[in-house]
Protein backbone atom coordinates (compact mmCIF):
# COMPACT_ATOMS: atom_id res chain seq x y z
CA UNK A 1 0.00 0.00 0.00
CA UNK A 2 2.45 3.08 1.03
CA UNK A 3 4.52 1.77 -1.92
CA UNK A 4 1.67 2.49 -4.09
CA UNK A 5 0.94 6.03 -2.17
CA UNK A 6 1.66 8.69 -4.90
CA UNK A 7 -1.58 6.81 -6.67
CA UNK A 8 -3.51 7.42 -3.73
CA UNK A 9 -3.16 11.08 -3.44
CA UNK A 10 -6.22 11.32 -5.52
CA UNK A 11 -8.75 14.35 -4.60
CA UNK A 12 -12.31 12.39 -3.98
CA UNK A 13 -15.39 15.22 -5.08
CA UNK A 14 -18.02 14.63 -1.92
CA UNK A 15 -21.33 13.40 -3.87
CA UNK A 16 -23.38 14.89 -0.97
CA UNK A 17 -23.35 18.11 1.42
CA UNK A 18 -24.07 17.65 4.93
CA UNK A 19 -25.57 20.27 7.04
CA UNK A 20 -24.06 21.88 9.81
CA UNK A 21 -20.50 21.11 8.39
CA UNK A 22 -17.79 23.71 8.42
CA UNK A 23 -16.33 23.96 5.03
CA UNK A 24 -12.54 23.00 4.24
CA UNK A 25 -10.77 23.25 1.27
CA UNK A 26 -8.86 19.75 1.83
CA UNK A 27 -9.46 16.69 4.44
CA UNK A 28 -6.74 14.52 5.20
CA UNK A 29 -8.21 11.02 6.93
CA UNK A 30 -7.44 7.31 7.74
CA UNK A 31 -3.86 8.46 8.22
CA UNK A 32 -1.05 8.30 11.14
CA UNK A 33 -0.80 11.96 12.04
CA UNK A 34 2.16 12.20 14.19
CA UNK A 35 1.15 16.04 15.31
CA UNK A 36 4.55 16.58 17.27
CA UNK A 37 2.17 19.21 20.21
CA UNK A 38 2.48 19.10 23.53
CA UNK A 39 1.47 15.52 23.78
CA UNK A 40 3.08 14.02 21.13
CA UNK A 41 -0.35 12.98 19.79
CA UNK A 42 -1.14 10.75 17.33
CA UNK A 43 -4.26 11.40 15.05
CA UNK A 44 -5.90 9.85 12.10
CA UNK A 45 -7.58 13.11 10.35
CA UNK A 46 -7.43 17.03 9.94
CA UNK A 47 -8.65 19.44 8.01
CA UNK A 48 -7.35 22.72 6.35
CA UNK A 49 -8.77 25.76 4.94
CA UNK A 50 -6.88 28.84 3.98
CA UNK A 51 -3.60 27.54 4.22
CA UNK A 52 -4.17 26.71 7.96
CA UNK A 53 -4.87 23.45 10.10
CA UNK A 54 -8.73 24.17 11.38
CA UNK A 55 -9.26 20.65 12.95
CA UNK A 56 -6.98 18.16 14.02
CA UNK A 57 -8.22 14.49 15.48
CA UNK A 58 -10.38 11.02 14.76
CA UNK A 59 -11.50 9.81 11.37
CA UNK A 60 -15.26 10.55 12.96
CA UNK A 61 -14.78 13.51 14.25
CA UNK A 62 -13.16 15.44 11.14
CA UNK A 63 -15.37 13.75 8.44
CA UNK A 64 -18.46 14.43 11.00
CA UNK A 65 -17.32 17.88 11.51
CA UNK A 66 -15.94 18.82 8.30
CA UNK A 67 -16.81 18.97 4.58
CA UNK A 68 -14.47 19.54 1.26
CA UNK A 69 -14.46 18.72 -1.91
CA UNK A 70 -11.11 17.20 -1.87
CA UNK A 71 -10.33 14.54 0.43
CA UNK A 72 -7.80 11.79 0.77
CA UNK A 73 -7.62 8.74 2.10
CA UNK A 74 -4.37 7.85 3.46
CA UNK A 75 -4.81 4.05 4.19
CA UNK A 76 -2.71 4.57 7.19
CA UNK A 77 0.14 6.17 6.07
CA UNK A 78 2.41 8.31 8.08
CA UNK A 79 2.06 11.68 7.69
CA UNK A 80 4.38 14.57 9.87
CA UNK A 81 4.69 18.35 10.31
CA UNK A 82 6.84 19.66 7.29
CA UNK A 83 10.29 19.39 8.41
CA UNK A 84 12.56 22.20 9.37
CA UNK A 85 16.48 22.47 8.52
CA UNK A 86 17.45 24.41 12.26
CA UNK A 87 21.08 25.82 10.32
CA UNK A 88 21.55 25.05 6.63
CA UNK A 89 23.08 27.44 3.97
CA UNK A 90 20.02 27.28 1.41
CA UNK A 91 21.37 30.31 -0.95
CA UNK A 92 24.84 29.20 -0.91
CA UNK A 93 23.95 25.35 -1.46
CA UNK A 94 21.72 26.74 -4.62
CA UNK A 95 24.97 28.96 -6.23
CA UNK A 96 26.95 25.53 -5.53
CA UNK A 97 24.59 23.41 -7.82
CA UNK A 98 26.40 24.91 -10.98
CA UNK A 99 30.22 24.44 -9.53
CA UNK A 100 32.27 21.13 -9.18
CA UNK A 101 30.63 18.71 -6.83
CA UNK A 102 33.79 17.22 -5.32
CA UNK A 103 31.82 15.48 -1.95
CA UNK A 104 32.79 11.59 -1.76
CA UNK A 105 35.93 11.90 -3.69
CA UNK A 106 38.84 9.83 -3.08
CA UNK A 107 41.78 11.36 -4.33
CA UNK A 108 42.75 14.57 -5.52
CA UNK A 109 43.36 13.03 -8.63
CA UNK A 110 39.66 12.06 -8.80
CA UNK A 111 39.60 15.80 -8.19
CA UNK A 112 41.37 17.14 -11.25
CA UNK A 113 39.49 14.90 -13.41
CA UNK A 114 36.02 16.48 -11.96
CA UNK A 115 37.54 19.63 -12.45
CA UNK A 116 38.56 19.10 -16.54
CA UNK A 117 35.03 17.38 -16.82
CA UNK A 118 33.33 20.35 -15.53
CA UNK A 119 35.24 22.80 -17.47
CA UNK A 120 34.38 21.20 -20.67
CA UNK A 121 30.65 21.28 -19.58
CA UNK A 122 31.30 25.61 -18.65
CA UNK A 123 33.81 26.66 -20.93
CA UNK A 124 33.50 30.20 -20.73
CA UNK A 125 33.54 30.73 -17.01
CA UNK A 126 36.08 32.92 -16.03
CA UNK A 127 36.68 31.01 -12.58
CA UNK A 128 36.84 27.15 -12.14
CA UNK A 129 34.98 26.65 -8.66
CA UNK A 130 33.96 23.60 -6.80
CA UNK A 131 33.68 21.91 -3.35
CA UNK A 132 32.81 19.05 -0.90
CA UNK A 133 36.15 18.04 -1.11
CA UNK A 134 37.49 16.12 2.38
CA UNK A 135 41.32 14.94 2.68
CA UNK A 136 40.55 12.60 5.89
CA UNK A 137 38.68 10.59 3.06
CA UNK A 138 42.06 9.78 1.31
CA UNK A 139 44.47 7.21 1.30
CA UNK A 140 47.23 10.56 1.70
CA UNK A 141 45.35 12.44 4.43
CA UNK A 142 47.82 15.28 3.62
CA UNK A 143 46.56 18.46 2.67
CA UNK A 144 46.66 18.93 -0.93
CA UNK A 145 48.99 21.65 -2.99
CA UNK A 146 49.04 23.88 -6.02
CA UNK A 147 51.22 22.18 -8.30
CA UNK A 148 48.91 19.97 -10.12
CA UNK A 149 45.94 22.33 -10.17
CA UNK A 150 48.90 24.79 -11.66
CA UNK A 151 49.59 21.97 -14.53
CA UNK A 152 46.16 21.37 -15.36
CA UNK A 153 45.14 25.04 -15.15
CA UNK A 154 47.59 27.12 -15.64
CA UNK A 155 45.66 30.11 -16.92
CA UNK A 156 42.44 30.07 -15.46
CA UNK A 157 41.68 30.75 -11.83
CA UNK A 158 40.56 28.00 -9.84
CA UNK A 159 39.29 27.87 -6.09
CA UNK A 160 37.65 24.39 -4.63
CA UNK A 161 36.75 24.45 -1.01
CA UNK A 162 36.50 21.80 1.66
CA UNK A 163 33.43 19.95 2.91
CA UNK A 164 33.36 22.46 5.69
CA UNK A 165 34.08 25.31 3.92
CA UNK A 166 36.86 26.77 6.21
CA UNK A 167 39.78 25.62 4.03
CA UNK A 168 40.07 26.15 0.47
CA UNK A 169 42.70 25.14 -2.14
CA UNK A 170 43.71 27.65 -5.16
CA UNK A 171 45.74 27.41 -7.87
CA UNK A 172 48.75 30.17 -8.85
CA UNK A 173 46.45 32.04 -11.79
CA UNK A 174 44.10 32.92 -8.83
CA UNK A 175 46.37 33.87 -6.71
CA UNK A 176 48.50 36.14 -9.07
CA UNK A 177 45.28 38.06 -8.95
CA UNK A 178 45.16 38.88 -4.98
CA UNK A 179 48.13 39.69 -2.44
CA UNK A 180 48.88 37.08 -1.59
CA UNK A 181 52.21 36.45 -3.22
CA UNK A 182 53.49 39.81 -1.79
CA UNK A 183 51.22 39.01 1.61
CA UNK A 184 52.89 38.70 4.93
CA UNK A 185 52.19 35.32 6.24
CA UNK A 186 50.07 36.51 9.43
CA UNK A 187 45.99 36.85 8.70
CA UNK A 188 43.83 37.67 11.10
CA UNK A 189 41.69 34.88 11.93
CA UNK A 190 43.05 32.70 9.47
CA UNK A 191 45.97 30.84 7.94
CA UNK A 192 48.31 30.72 4.29
CA UNK A 193 49.81 27.47 4.08
CA UNK A 194 53.70 28.20 2.78
CA UNK A 195 56.29 25.39 1.68
CA UNK A 196 59.58 25.16 2.99
CA UNK A 197 60.91 27.46 0.37
CA UNK A 198 58.43 30.05 1.34
CA UNK A 199 56.35 29.96 -1.20
CA UNK A 200 52.22 29.76 -0.44
CA UNK A 201 50.94 26.17 -1.47
CA UNK A 202 47.69 27.22 -2.22
CA UNK A 203 46.15 25.84 0.61
CA UNK A 204 44.31 28.70 2.68
CA UNK A 205 42.11 28.60 5.87
CA UNK A 206 39.40 30.55 7.41
CA UNK A 207 39.55 33.98 7.09
CA UNK A 208 42.73 33.55 4.32
CA UNK A 209 40.13 32.60 2.03
CA UNK A 210 38.55 36.10 1.27
CA UNK A 211 41.73 37.02 -0.17
CA UNK A 212 41.20 34.85 -3.08
CA UNK A 213 37.15 34.70 -2.86
CA UNK A 214 36.93 38.81 -3.22
CA UNK A 215 38.21 38.48 -7.45
CA UNK A 216 35.53 36.10 -8.34
CA UNK A 217 33.22 37.61 -10.40
CA UNK A 218 29.32 38.31 -8.63
CA UNK A 219 26.66 36.21 -9.67
CA UNK A 220 24.07 38.36 -11.93
CA UNK A 221 20.86 38.33 -10.46
CA UNK A 222 19.45 35.81 -12.91
CA UNK A 223 21.94 33.69 -11.40
CA UNK A 224 20.76 34.52 -7.96
CA UNK A 225 17.05 34.17 -8.52
CA UNK A 226 17.69 30.57 -9.98
CA UNK A 227 19.61 29.41 -7.20
CA UNK A 228 17.19 29.85 -4.81
CA UNK A 229 14.00 28.73 -6.92
CA UNK A 230 16.63 25.44 -7.88
CA UNK A 231 17.60 24.91 -3.74
CA UNK A 232 13.87 24.93 -3.05
CA UNK A 233 12.92 22.42 -5.81
CA UNK A 234 15.48 20.10 -3.79
CA UNK A 235 14.56 21.24 -0.53
CA UNK A 236 10.83 20.45 -0.93
CA UNK A 237 11.90 16.89 -2.52
CA UNK A 238 12.81 15.87 0.64
CA UNK A 239 10.27 17.15 2.81
CA UNK A 240 11.62 20.32 3.68
CA UNK A 241 9.23 23.35 4.55
CA UNK A 242 11.71 25.48 6.32
CA UNK A 243 14.86 26.18 6.30
CA UNK A 244 17.35 28.50 8.27
CA UNK A 245 19.42 30.20 6.31
CA UNK A 246 22.87 30.76 8.45
CA UNK A 247 24.49 33.92 7.63
CA UNK A 248 23.21 36.40 4.01
CA UNK A 249 23.63 39.75 3.25
CA UNK A 250 21.26 42.51 2.36
CA UNK A 251 20.89 42.22 -1.21
CA UNK A 252 19.99 38.67 -0.80
CA UNK A 253 17.56 39.08 1.75
CA UNK A 254 15.91 41.81 -0.18
CA UNK A 255 16.16 39.58 -3.20
CA UNK A 256 14.16 36.98 -1.26
CA UNK A 257 11.62 39.07 -0.11
CA UNK A 258 10.89 40.25 -3.61
CA UNK A 259 10.81 36.70 -4.56
CA UNK A 260 8.27 35.93 -2.07
CA UNK A 261 6.02 38.73 -2.89
CA UNK A 262 6.23 37.56 -6.60
CA UNK A 263 5.45 34.06 -5.30
CA UNK A 264 8.70 32.57 -6.92
CA UNK A 265 10.15 31.77 -4.04
CA UNK A 266 7.99 30.01 -0.94
CA UNK A 267 10.36 28.21 0.91
CA UNK A 268 10.18 29.60 4.58
CA UNK A 269 13.32 30.54 5.59
CA UNK A 270 14.35 31.90 8.76
CA UNK A 271 17.92 34.13 8.38
CA UNK A 272 20.74 35.29 9.92
CA UNK A 273 21.69 38.14 9.07
CA UNK A 274 25.92 38.97 8.38
CA UNK A 275 27.08 41.27 10.59
CA UNK A 276 28.69 43.84 8.97
CA UNK A 277 28.63 47.20 9.17
CA UNK A 278 26.45 48.07 6.45
CA UNK A 279 23.82 45.22 7.70
CA UNK A 280 23.94 46.55 11.71
CA UNK A 281 22.97 49.68 10.41
CA UNK A 282 20.34 48.54 8.12
CA UNK A 283 18.57 46.74 10.68
CA UNK A 284 18.80 49.55 12.71
CA UNK A 285 16.56 50.89 10.98
CA UNK A 286 14.51 48.64 10.13
CA UNK A 287 13.99 46.59 12.57
CA UNK A 288 12.83 42.84 11.97
CA UNK A 289 11.07 41.50 9.00
CA UNK A 290 8.87 39.03 9.38
CA UNK A 291 6.28 37.49 7.21
CA UNK A 292 4.83 34.39 6.50
CA UNK A 293 7.92 32.90 4.54
CA UNK A 294 10.72 35.21 6.16
CA UNK A 295 11.97 35.64 9.26
CA UNK A 296 14.64 38.26 10.13
CA UNK A 297 15.58 38.83 13.58
CA UNK A 298 19.31 37.24 14.23
CA UNK A 299 23.05 37.70 13.12
CA UNK A 300 25.16 35.03 12.33
CA UNK A 301 28.58 35.12 13.93
CA UNK A 302 31.41 32.88 12.87
CA UNK A 303 33.83 32.28 16.25
CA UNK A 304 36.19 29.66 14.65
CA UNK A 305 37.11 27.44 11.69
CA UNK A 306 36.46 23.78 11.53
CA UNK A 307 37.75 20.70 13.20
CA UNK A 308 38.79 19.26 10.07
CA UNK A 309 40.71 21.55 8.87
CA UNK A 310 42.53 21.97 12.74
CA UNK A 311 41.15 26.00 12.96
CA UNK A 312 38.87 25.00 15.86
CA UNK A 313 39.60 26.98 18.50
CA UNK A 314 40.84 24.44 21.67
CA UNK A 315 41.66 24.47 25.12
CA UNK A 316 44.67 22.40 25.02
CA UNK A 317 46.47 22.16 21.47
CA UNK A 318 45.57 18.96 18.44
CA UNK A 319 46.55 15.77 20.09
CA UNK A 320 48.26 15.58 16.29
CA UNK A 321 49.12 18.80 16.05
CA UNK A 322 50.86 19.18 19.34
CA UNK A 323 51.74 23.10 18.17
CA UNK A 324 48.48 23.80 17.00
CA UNK A 325 45.66 25.16 19.27
CA UNK A 326 43.54 26.72 16.66
CA UNK A 327 42.47 30.18 16.87
CA UNK A 328 39.45 32.97 16.95
CA UNK A 329 38.32 34.85 13.98
CA UNK A 330 38.18 37.38 16.06
CA UNK A 331 38.99 38.79 18.96
CA UNK A 332 37.39 38.06 22.01
CA UNK A 333 36.60 41.74 22.43
CA UNK A 334 35.50 42.06 19.14
CA UNK A 335 33.00 39.24 19.86
CA UNK A 336 31.77 41.55 22.85
CA UNK A 337 31.12 44.57 21.16
CA UNK A 338 29.29 42.63 18.98
CA UNK A 339 26.84 40.72 21.35
CA UNK A 340 26.25 44.38 22.86
CA UNK A 341 25.47 45.88 19.95
CA UNK A 342 23.01 42.70 18.70
CA UNK A 343 21.51 42.58 22.68
CA UNK A 344 20.57 46.56 22.44
CA UNK A 345 18.78 45.75 18.55
CA UNK A 346 17.06 43.07 20.11
CA UNK A 347 18.08 40.43 17.68
CA UNK A 348 18.98 37.34 18.50
CA UNK A 349 23.27 36.08 17.94
CA UNK A 350 23.74 33.47 16.70
CA UNK A 351 27.34 31.67 17.09
CA UNK A 352 29.22 28.96 15.56
CA UNK A 353 31.56 27.62 18.18
CA UNK A 354 33.34 24.84 17.33
CA UNK A 355 36.48 23.97 19.96
CA UNK A 356 36.07 23.86 23.27
CA UNK A 357 37.52 26.96 23.92
CA UNK A 358 35.41 29.13 21.45
CA UNK A 359 32.37 27.37 23.33
CA UNK A 360 33.29 28.65 26.28
CA UNK A 361 34.61 32.15 25.83
CA UNK A 362 31.27 32.54 23.54
CA UNK A 363 29.36 30.99 26.39
CA UNK A 364 30.68 33.81 29.17
CA UNK A 365 30.40 36.49 26.48
CA UNK A 366 26.70 35.73 26.22
CA UNK A 367 26.45 35.37 29.84
CA UNK A 368 27.43 38.89 30.29
CA UNK A 369 24.00 40.32 28.47
CA UNK A 370 21.71 37.14 28.89
CA UNK A 371 20.02 36.90 32.49
CA UNK A 372 18.99 33.55 34.23
CA UNK A 373 15.45 32.84 32.62
CA UNK A 374 15.33 35.10 29.92
CA UNK A 375 13.55 34.20 26.55
CA UNK A 376 16.16 35.49 23.92
CA UNK A 377 16.78 32.16 22.55
CA UNK A 378 20.53 33.13 21.64
CA UNK A 379 22.03 30.09 19.92
CA UNK A 380 25.50 28.34 19.80
CA UNK A 381 25.74 26.43 16.12
CA UNK A 382 27.51 23.25 16.60
CA UNK A 383 28.16 23.50 20.29
CA UNK A 384 30.73 20.49 18.74
CA UNK A 385 33.26 20.48 21.38
CA UNK A 386 32.05 21.84 24.87
CA UNK A 387 34.33 21.22 27.99
CA UNK A 388 32.16 19.43 31.34
CA UNK A 389 32.38 22.86 32.91
CA UNK A 390 30.53 24.74 30.18
CA UNK A 391 27.75 22.73 29.49
CA UNK A 392 25.60 23.86 32.25
CA UNK A 393 25.83 27.63 30.64
CA UNK A 394 23.36 26.38 27.76
CA UNK A 395 20.53 25.90 30.67
CA UNK A 396 21.40 28.73 33.06
CA UNK A 397 21.07 31.12 30.53
CA UNK A 398 18.60 29.16 28.16
CA UNK A 399 21.34 29.45 25.39
CA UNK A 400 19.95 26.85 22.54
CA UNK A 401 22.12 24.14 21.44
CA UNK A 402 21.62 24.17 17.88
CA UNK A 403 23.71 20.84 16.72
CA UNK A 404 23.93 18.48 13.24
CA UNK A 405 24.18 14.94 14.13
CA UNK A 406 25.63 14.33 11.02
CA UNK A 407 29.05 16.19 11.90
CA UNK A 408 29.09 13.46 14.43
CA UNK A 409 28.94 10.07 11.89
CA UNK A 410 30.95 12.30 9.26
CA UNK A 411 33.92 13.00 11.60
CA UNK A 412 34.29 10.07 13.82
CA UNK A 413 36.44 8.52 11.78
CA UNK A 414 39.24 10.85 12.59
CA UNK A 415 37.64 13.22 15.47
CA UNK A 416 39.59 10.87 18.45
CA UNK A 417 43.07 11.66 16.07
CA UNK A 418 42.40 15.53 16.79
CA UNK A 419 41.00 15.29 19.86
CA UNK A 420 42.09 12.53 22.09
CA UNK A 421 41.07 10.83 24.92
CA UNK A 422 39.22 12.09 27.01
CA UNK A 423 38.45 15.32 25.25
CA UNK A 424 36.59 13.18 22.70
CA UNK A 425 33.85 12.29 24.81
CA UNK A 426 32.98 16.28 25.22
CA UNK A 427 32.74 16.36 21.59
CA UNK A 428 28.97 16.09 19.54
CA UNK A 429 27.26 15.57 23.14
CA UNK A 430 23.30 15.89 21.92
CA UNK A 431 21.77 14.05 24.39
CA UNK A 432 23.88 16.02 27.13
CA UNK A 433 23.06 19.48 25.45
CA UNK A 434 19.29 18.43 25.13
CA UNK A 435 19.32 17.73 28.64
CA UNK A 436 20.64 21.51 29.52
CA UNK A 437 16.99 23.07 28.66
CA UNK A 438 14.83 19.72 27.43
CA UNK A 439 15.43 20.53 23.71
CA UNK A 440 18.04 20.72 20.87
CA UNK A 441 17.34 22.14 17.58
CA UNK A 442 18.51 19.53 14.54
CA UNK A 443 20.13 20.65 11.49
CA UNK A 444 22.37 19.29 8.78
CA UNK A 445 24.80 22.15 7.91
CA UNK A 446 24.02 21.66 4.05
CA UNK A 447 25.78 21.58 1.75
CA UNK A 448 28.38 20.84 4.28
CA UNK A 449 26.61 17.37 4.43
CA UNK A 450 24.04 16.27 2.99
CA UNK A 451 20.66 18.45 2.09
CA UNK A 452 18.32 15.22 3.16
CA UNK A 453 16.84 15.41 6.13
CA UNK A 454 16.40 11.98 6.60
CA UNK A 455 20.24 11.72 7.33
CA UNK A 456 19.93 13.93 10.34
CA UNK A 457 17.25 11.42 11.85
CA UNK A 458 19.06 8.52 11.48
CA UNK A 459 22.38 9.76 12.26
CA UNK A 460 20.44 11.65 15.92
CA UNK A 461 19.05 8.36 16.62
CA UNK A 462 21.57 5.50 15.56
CA UNK A 463 24.65 7.66 15.62
CA UNK A 464 25.90 5.41 12.52
CA UNK A 465 26.93 6.14 9.02
CA UNK A 466 25.42 5.06 5.81
CA UNK A 467 26.66 1.47 5.99
CA UNK A 468 25.12 1.16 9.76
CA UNK A 469 28.60 1.45 11.51
CA UNK A 470 29.81 1.22 14.27
CA UNK A 471 27.25 -1.55 15.62
CA UNK A 472 25.41 0.08 18.50
CA UNK A 473 26.05 3.64 17.32
CA UNK A 474 29.22 6.04 18.04
CA UNK A 475 29.15 7.27 21.31
CA UNK A 476 26.07 5.97 21.86
CA UNK A 477 25.42 7.48 25.64
CA UNK A 478 24.34 10.81 22.86
CA UNK A 479 21.61 9.24 21.02
CA UNK A 480 18.40 10.76 20.75
CA UNK A 481 15.31 9.40 20.85
CA UNK A 482 12.92 9.28 18.10
CA UNK A 483 10.67 11.55 19.45
CA UNK A 484 13.43 13.63 20.55
CA UNK A 485 14.61 13.91 16.99
CA UNK A 486 11.52 14.61 15.36
CA UNK A 487 11.19 17.39 17.94
CA UNK A 488 14.56 18.92 17.21
CA UNK A 489 13.40 18.99 13.40
CA UNK A 490 9.99 20.34 13.72
CA UNK A 491 8.46 22.14 16.89
CA UNK A 492 12.32 22.94 18.49
CA UNK A 493 13.33 23.98 15.53
CA UNK A 494 10.38 25.92 15.40
CA UNK A 495 10.96 27.30 18.95
CA UNK A 496 14.56 28.03 18.20
CA UNK A 497 13.25 30.32 15.55
CA UNK A 498 10.77 32.13 17.41
CA UNK A 499 7.55 30.43 15.56
CA UNK A 500 6.48 27.59 17.56
CA UNK A 501 3.08 29.23 17.68
CA UNK A 502 2.72 29.44 13.47
CA UNK A 503 4.75 25.98 12.32
CA UNK A 504 6.73 22.89 13.66
CA UNK A 505 3.67 20.80 14.93
CA UNK A 506 -0.06 20.06 13.15
CA UNK A 507 -2.35 21.75 15.27
CA UNK A 508 -5.38 23.63 14.92
CA UNK A 509 -4.57 27.60 13.59
CA UNK A 510 -0.71 26.25 12.37
CA UNK A 511 0.82 26.75 9.27
CA UNK A 512 -0.92 23.39 7.08
CA UNK A 513 3.02 21.94 6.09
CA UNK A 514 3.00 18.72 6.14
CA UNK A 515 4.83 15.31 4.54
CA UNK A 516 4.26 12.07 3.58
CA UNK A 517 6.57 9.17 4.01
CA UNK A 518 6.81 6.08 2.56
CA UNK A 519 7.58 4.50 5.95
CA UNK A 520 6.57 5.14 9.46
CA UNK A 521 10.22 7.11 10.63
CA UNK A 522 8.93 6.20 13.80
CA UNK A 523 8.88 2.70 13.52
CA UNK A 524 10.79 1.79 10.61
CA UNK A 525 14.28 -0.16 11.26
CA UNK A 526 17.00 1.98 12.20
CA UNK A 527 19.00 0.67 9.18
CA UNK A 528 16.31 1.62 6.81
CA UNK A 529 16.32 5.61 8.37
CA UNK A 530 18.63 7.00 6.11
CA UNK A 531 17.17 6.28 3.07
CA UNK A 532 13.72 6.71 4.09
CA UNK A 533 11.51 8.32 0.98
CA UNK A 534 9.43 11.09 1.20
CA UNK A 535 6.40 10.73 -1.45
CA UNK A 536 4.97 14.13 -0.85
CA UNK A 537 5.43 17.46 0.48
CA UNK A 538 2.77 20.39 0.98
CA UNK A 539 2.64 23.57 1.96
CA UNK A 540 -0.24 25.70 3.05
CA UNK A 541 -2.34 22.66 2.33
CA UNK A 542 -0.69 22.71 -1.50
CA UNK A 543 1.19 20.33 -2.99
CA UNK A 544 4.19 21.14 -3.57
CA UNK A 545 6.35 18.31 -4.18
Amino acid sequence: MLKRLPALLLFTALLWSCGGKQEADIIVHNATVYTVDDNFSVATAFAIKDGKFIGVGSDSEILEGFESAEILNMEGAPVYPGLIDAHAHFYRYGLGLKNANLVGTRSFDEILELLQAHRKNYPDEEWVLGGGWDQNDWENKEFPTKEKLDEVFPDVPVLITRIDGHAALTNSAAMGQSEIFSKTKEVDGGKIYFDKNGEPTGLLVDNAIQMIARYIPEQTEADRIDALIRAQENCFAVGLTGIVDAGLDVNTINLIDSLNTSGELQMRLYVMVTPSEESLEYFTQKGKIKTDYLNVRSFKVYGDGALGSRGASLLSPYTDDPHNSGFLLQSPEFYDELAKKIYDLGFQMNTHAIGDSTNRTMLDIYAKYLSEGNDLRWKIEHAQVVSLPDVNKFGKYNIVPSVQPTHATSDMYWAGERLGEPRIKTAYTFKDLLDQNGYVALGSDFPVENINPMYTFHAAVARQDAENWPEGGWQPENKLSREEALKGMTIWAAYSNFEEAEKGSIEVGKMADFIFTEKDMMKAPENELRNLKVTATYLNGKRVY
